[in-house]
């Protein structure tokens, strides 16, 4: 059972950071529909000519079909895991590549620094889009990974360049001159004693990277440059606007995707903002 030291601390945690429990309802709303469609989706609903074409939502078609037949409810619950497994491996990729490097260049410095320093500068000036649009535009599908990846390529220099500012400063601190007198290690300081102050920074970047890949996925789809065999949220968009189902009035294939999507960025902001007022701890002063 919780004592009631526990209980404070987690409603000081939320007290303090508003933003967090609403971010978390949120993103159970749009997570658990996510665990649970592999078991409720009927494979044979997302086949072309499932139903008739262009139903209104009822009860057989609580979201109705679009005009292959589809039932545009199991696209969204197949949909919606796809998109969010887009984000997720973007952001672990990058987050995983720009970490490294911004604690490489923040604490050794020299050549090293000025090196990554350089690669991050050189990156930030070429439109990350137009880097993609090459990259998908080259291979002739490509699967819910490979967008992860592609998109991680161009989504790590932010967090290279945050954490390296926070590195920076870490190291200035006694208890880090304190371990470099004792004798301790690169390999220690980096790893045991830098890379855990910076964990509420690396989570904040995580939740960040997972938001612009999304949207630069959603993108790249909604161009007619993502696998149309992959049921993500932006490839819905992508054929509901290719059979022009704003103008013939298929509100129900169009505006769900975007509902969710607007949940997802609407989430990950919240979280974000908790995050981002945990690890600075002058937010919570002002």
């Amino acid at each position: 059972m919780l004592n009631n030291t526990t209980l404070f601390m987690r409603a000081n945690i939320l007290r303090e950071n508003p933003t967090l429990a609403p971010g978390l309802i949120i993103l159970l709303l749009i997570v658990i529909p996510s665990i649970i469609s592999p078991f409720i989706v009927d494979p044979d609903s997302l086949r072309i000519m499932a139903g008739m074409p262009n139903l209104p939502p009822s009860r057989e078609f609580p979201l109705g079909t679009q005009s292959e037949g589809r039932d545009v409810l199991s696209l969204m619950l197949v949909g919606t895991p796809a998109t969010l497994r887009i984000g997720i491996i973007a952001g672990l990729v990058g987050l995983s590549i720009g970490t490294t490097l911004g604690l490489l260049s923040g604490y050794l410095g020299g050549r090293v620094d000025a090196v990554i320093r350089l690669l991050v500068d050189v990156m930030l000036t070429i439109p990350s889009m137009a880097i993609l649009i090459m990259i998908a535009a080259t291979f002739r599908t490509l699967s819910v990974e490979m967008m992860g990846l592609v998109i991680a390529s161009t989504s790590w220099m932010f967090t290279a360049r945050v954490i390296r500012s926070q590195v920076l400063s870490i190291r200035e601190r006694n208890f880090i001159k304190m371990s470099i007198l004792a004798g301790a290690s690169k390999y220690y300081l980096v790893f045991r004693e830098i890379l855990p102050n910076l964990l509420p920074f690396v989570a904040a970047c995580f939740v960040d990277a997972i938001s612009t890949a999304i949207l630069a996925s959603i993108g790249l789809e909604i161009l007619g440059l993502g696998s149309p065999g992959n049921m993500t949220l932006g490839n819905t968009i992508y054929f509901a606007n290719s059979y022009a189902a704003i103008w013939r009035g298929l509100w129900w294939w169009w505006l769900p995707p975007v509902i969710i999507l607007i949940a997802i960025f609407l989430c990950l902001f919240l979280l974000s903002m908790a995050l981002d007022n945990y690890a600075n701890p002058r937010l919570r002063m002002e």
